[in-house]
C-alpha cells in the first residue's frame, strides 16, 4: 500500500496526507455529543448536512446546537479551522424518527443548515455551491468521514447517480457507512465542484452493491437559508435536547437503512 494513499477494494481513496486534501478543505467532520457526521461549507458561516444528524438517533429529539463543532479539513486530530454551531434549521416537513430508520418522505426533507459562530475565511476553506438534479448516469463522488476512518477524509470517485425517485430523492451506487450521514455528493461542472446532494442513508452500509440515497437540494437550501437570515437573532433549538447516542458507543451517527 503506498504511503501517500490507501485505497480499499471498493475504490475508496483515503487522504493520508494534508496535501491530498487540497480543494476539499470545505468538507469537515461535524462532531456531536456522542458521535459525528460529515458536513460541508456552502457559505462562509453556513454548513450543509443531513437533518437526521441534528436529531437524537434513539429518540428523534433535537440536539443542542451548542454541543456541535464543525471541523473543516479535519485530519488526524488537526483541523484547518473549527467553529462551534450557533443554531440550525431543518425543513418544516421533516419529521424525525426514532430507532434508526428513515422513510422516503423523510429522505426528501433530510437537509439541515448550521449557522456557525463566525465566518470561515476563503484563505482557510472555500464554500461549495449546490447544483440541480442532473440526468441519470451522471458521475458523482462522495467525500466523507466514516467508521474506521474517523480521522481522515475519504473520497469515492467512481460512482454515479443511478436513478431518481419521486419527491426529489436520488439513488447513488456509492458505498456509505456510519458517519457518512450528511456527506456531500459532488459532481464536477466546467471543472468546478458542485454539491448535488447529501447522504441521507443507504443499504448494505460499507459493502459493495449497496445504494446510497439523498435529497434534491436547491429549493430546500434556498428556503432554509432564508429562514436563517430571518431568524438571525433567535436560536432554533431548545435547551432541553437530548444527547446523540450511537448504539451505546462513539463510532458515529449512522447513515440509515432506507426504503424509498
Amino acid at each position: 500500500m503506498p504511503a501517500a494513499r490507501a485505497q480499499d477494494m471498493r475504490g475508496l481513496d483515503t487522504m493520508q496526507t494534508p496535501g491530498e486534501m487540497l480543494g476539499w478543505e470545505g468538507v469537515g467532520r461535524l462532531d456531536l455529543p456522542g458521535g459525528f457526521c460529515t458536513g460541508a461549507l456552502i457559505a462562509p458561516d453556513i454548513v450543509l448536512t443531513a437533518a437526521h444528524c441534528v436529531h437524537d438517533r434513539a429518540t428523534g429529539a433535537p440536539v443542542e446546537a451548542r454541543g456541535m463543532i464543525f471541523r473543516a479539513g479535519f485530519h488526524r486530530g488537526q483541523s484547518i479551522v473549527q467553529r462551534r454551531v450557533l443554531r440550525w434549521v431543518v425543513p418544516g416537513g421533516y419529521v424525525p424518527t426514532a430507532g434508526g430508520q428513515i422513510g422516503s418522505s423523510a429522505i426528501a426533507q433530510d437537509v439541515a443548515l448550521l449557522k456557525l459562530e463566525s465566518a470561515v475565511s476563503s484563505a482557510q476553506a472555500d464554500p461549495f455551491r449546490v447544483h440541480e438534479i442532473p440526468p441519470e448516469g451522471t458521475d458523482v463522488s462522495v467525500v466523507s468521514y466514516g467508521r474506521g476512518r474517523e480521522d481522515v477524509l475519504s473520497r469515492e470517485a467512481g460512482c454515479t447517480m443511478v436513478r431518481r425517485y419521486r419527491g426529489g430523492i436520488m439513488g447513488f451506487d456509492c458505498n456509505v457507512t456510519f458517519g457518512s450521514s450528511g456527506a456531500p455528493v459532488f459532481l464536477r461542472e466546467n471543472g468546478r465542484l458542485r454539491i448535488l446532494s447529501v447522504v441521507s442513508g443507504g443499504t448494505d452500509l460499507g459493502r459493495s452493491g449497496g445504494e446510497a440515497f439523498g435529497p434534491s437540494l436547491p429549493d430546500t437550501v434556498a428556503r432554509l437559508a432564508a429562514r436563517l437570515r430571518r431568524d438571525d437573532a433567535r436560536p432554533s433549538v431548545s435547551a432541553g435536547a437530548r444527547r446523540v447516542t450511537v448504539g451505546g458507543n462513539r463510532e458515529g451517527i449512522g447513515a440509515r437503512f432506507v426504503r424509498p
